[in-house]
């Protein structure tokens, strides 16, 4: 994983002077880790966010729970997460994340969600597995929100796996081997109920620290190449 060539500085000082007065433009302006920042001082957020599906254009966001993550330990008592009162009707997809519409009914508003998620990332690079489902539609949220972007730096666990397999996997004959409950099961990692986001956000800290051991263990990582930038 590599850092792109354009600025994420300078993306960031873009998106804040467009944003709207609130907690994006806060997160924006707010210093982040220096690319020099070694990685056992790297503070991170875990982020999952459940959803009606994948298309951050026309699909929902439901649900979104994180874990922040300093170096190497877990600060449970900095976990928060949240259930989106005004997500609208839960359809089908409550079957994957079981939430139903009484459930939705009892959260809060989408803007106060991302608001509190945004807070707890200052100063933080975002963790998640496969990522992008993450940055998209909290950039989706954000520029409704706010009118900006969310350019963020992104720790994926989905290809530090791939990382960690290299020419042990076969796309082909192994599509699921990637996926978080999978890639757990290969460090010995204890069982959840997936599909809740807080759970979730947890079980990809949890994954992340033993996937970072076992590269170190290989080849010693440097903070800019588990580090990327995403729009």
């Amino acid at each position: 994983m590599s850092v792109l060539r354009r600025s994420p500085a300078a993306r960031r000082e873009r998106a804040a002077r467009k944003a709207a007065p609130g907690p994006l433009r806060d997160l924006l302006t707010a210093p982040g880790p220096g690319p020099d920042t070694a990685l056992r001082d790297l503070p991170l957020l875990a982020v999952d966010i459940e959803t009606t599906g994948l298309d951050a254009t026309t699909d929902r966001v439901l649900s979104v729970g994180w874990v922040p993550v300093d170096g190497g330990r877990i600060d449970l008592g900095g976990a928060g997460g949240h259930v989106v009162s005004d997500a609208g009707e839960v359809g089908r997809s409550a079957t994957v994340h079981g939430l139903t519409d009484d459930a939705l009914a009892r959260g809060i508003p989408l803007e106060e969600v991302v608001a509190a998620l945004l807070g707890a990332l200052a100063g933080r690079v975002l963790l998640a597995h496969f990522a992008r489902i993450e940055t998209e539609f909290l950039g989706a949220a954000c520029r409704r929100l706010w009118g900006a972007g969310l350019p963020l730096e992104v720790v994926d666990t989905f290809e530090l796996e791939r990382r960690a397999l290299g020419g042990g996997w076969d796309a082909a004959s192994d599509p699921g081997a990637l996926r978080l409950w999978t890639a757990r099961a290969r460090y010995g990692l204890p069982v959840y109920r997936a599909h809740e986001a807080l759970t979730d956000a947890l079980a990809c800290a949890e994954l992340y620290l033993a996937q970072r051991a076992a590269l170190e263990a290989r080849t010693p990582e440097t903070t800019t190449t588990l580090r990327h930038v995403v729009a």
